[in-house]
């Protein structure tokens, strides 16, 4: 299952939408600052949560910090959520043979 901490970092809709814009690509902070209706350190803070998450890591480009989506971060919780999926056709699986075999014994 998935830390909470991968849970709590997306749960915040700035959060999303700071991740959402390094699933573009690589991007440093003030660009990807650029437009929301929060303060560049703001944005520094979710990153941070973010990054503690797993969820996207940092590089150091001269001055700049370059932050980008760590697409392994995210392989548990897509494992978790496949793992619904499974479960889910399983169950409609199990439904429509039992269906069937009760169709053929009347």
């Amino acid at each position: 299952m998935p830390t909470a901490a991968v849970f709590a970092a997306l749960a915040d809709p700035t959060r999303r939408t700071v991740f959402e814009r390094l699933s573009l690509g690589p991007r440093p902070v003030t660009e990807i600052a650029r437009g929301l209706p929060v303060s560049r350190p703001a944005v520094s803070q979710h990153l941070k949560v973010l990054r503690g998450a797993g969820l996207v890591t940092v590089e150091k480009h001269g001055r700049q910090q370059v932050y980008a989506v760590r697409r392994e971060g995210l392989e548990e919780m897509r494992r978790w959520l496949d793992g619904f999926w499974d479960t889910a056709l399983e169950s409609y699986a199990e439904a429509v043979r039992a269906a069937v075999t009760e169709e053929e014994n009347r």
